[in-house]
């Protein structure tokens, strides 16, 4: 593995990094104040976002642009460094400057990466350049994604959906849905699909917008389907159901967007690392690098220990999603990333505060709201619990049905 950052990517990291020191961390106390407010200075950075996407400046950088490279016949020909590592490394960067801000850009929803991943070409044009939220989690079904009981119905042309969906982000700001619904209940995870529903369609209600610990910025919403109808063509991937493939469409979404959940982690771990020393210096604790760790002061020591951890975490969060750009499995490299990310973004957010003390603790400084905006990467896109059962699966060869 190299482990520099391809060149080509310079500009894009700089330009992230710029959003999100100048953009988002002189806002970021504003909107985690004003919950459920939309940031409308986003808008113009959508759009800015928008050209660059077309104009192949930011290399296919965006949730909308995740998609798992062309095989392993077209890696061996030569390292593809594509759309999945570039968003991992712009995502890196807009998070430093605030998580709940870069979970709400138009346009760059999990639904993206939804449509992205398993959408047909007909699907592609017709949603693209569209904002898009997923609907995954419902009242009794949290990580088990196959316990889902939203239902969908083929009646003629249509799919009719019946169901409740909770915690979905973007829920009430985004164009459209994607919802996993079950064809049939009876035959398990093979009959879960995932569909678009675009926003104002009959039979969707907003239920409720939910108030949260952290990424304030972001809207989690509330959203009941009570025979909801929607075009036939807005299934997306394999309409049959074929007993022992599992959800393996809908659950490529997963590879794709958990590097993306990880990068994220790094951003803001990184961030409250970063101040921390600041704090830290300017209250006479350095750290030169040049004692062995039973040699240094405590708080020398903490530092370096969080250090080495948060440089794991961004390699595997860096080696999965270049695995996706070249056409290579991922889903053990995925959850290994987004477990081992979002851990130690956790606990370098807590422990930075704890380190701090009182000045970390106040609204003059951001490490508070660092340390509330960390704990959400931890849960969604599939809890630590689940992202180790998964590993456990793939490094042992167990189906979900022999481990559980």
């Amino acid at each position: 593995m190299n482990f520099e950052t391809p060149k080509k990517y310079a500009l894009l990291i700089e330009q992230a990094h710029l959003v999100g020191k100048e953009m988002f961390r002189p806002i970021s106390r504003k909107y985690d104040r004003a919950e459920h407010e939309y940031p409308v200075e986003l808008d113009l950075l959508a759009s800015l976002l928008d050209g660059l996407n077309e104009s192949g400046a930011l290399a296919g950088a965006g949730a909308g642009k995740l998609k798992r490279g062309g095989g392993k016949s077209e890696a061996a020909s030569g390292v593809r460094n594509g759309a999945n590592l570039a968003t991992v490394l712009s995502f890196t960067e807009l998070c430093w400057g605030d998580v709940g801000l870069a979970l709400t850009i138009p346009r760059q929803g999990l639904g993206n990466a939804a449509i992205a991943a398993v959408a047909n070409e007909e699907q592609l044009a017709r949603f693209g350049g569209r904002w898009a939220a997923m609907a995954i989690t419902e009242p009794n079904a949290g990580s088990d994604s196959a316990a889902i009981r939203a239902t969908a119905r083929l009646d003629g042309d249509q799919y009719v959906l019946n169901g409740e969906k909770i915690f979905i982000t973007a829920g009430s700001r985004a164009d459209l849905t994607v919802v996993w619904a079950t064809l049939d209940a009876t035959r398990g995870r093979a009959a879960i699909k995932s569909f678009v529903v675009e926003k104002g369609t009959p039979g969707m209600q907003l239920l409720r917008l939910d108030h949260k610990l952290g990424i304030k910025a972001s809207d989690t919403a509330t959203v009941a389907f009570t025979d909801c109808r929607i075009p036939k063509t807005n299934l997306l991937g394999d309409p049959e159901i074929r007993a022992g493939e599992g959800f393996a469409g809908v659950m490529q979404t997963f590879d794709n967007t958990r590097p993306l959940v990880a990068a994220m982690a790094v951003g803001v771990g990184r961030a409250a690392l970063e101040r921390t020393q600041e704090l830290l210096r300017a209250a006479g604790v350095h750290a030169p690098y040049d004692k062995s760790l039973w040699r240094a002061s405590a708080a020398e020591a903490e530092l370096y220990r969080m250090e080495a951890e948060l440089e794991s975490a961004r390699l595997l969060t860096l080696r999965a999603a270049w695995l996706a750009d070249n056409g290579i499995p991922n889903s053990k490299e995925a959850s290994m990333a987004k477990a081992k990310a979002a851990r130690v973004a956790n606990h370098i957010t807590l422990r930075c505060l704890q380190l701090c003390a009182s000045v970390g603790a106040t609204e003059t400084e951001l490490l508070e709201k660092w340390a509330r905006d960390s704990k959400i990467l931890d849960i969604f896109e599939g809890t630590q619990q689940i992202q180790l059962l998964i590993i456990a699966r793939r490094l042992l060869g167990k189906s979900s049905s022999e481990l559980k």
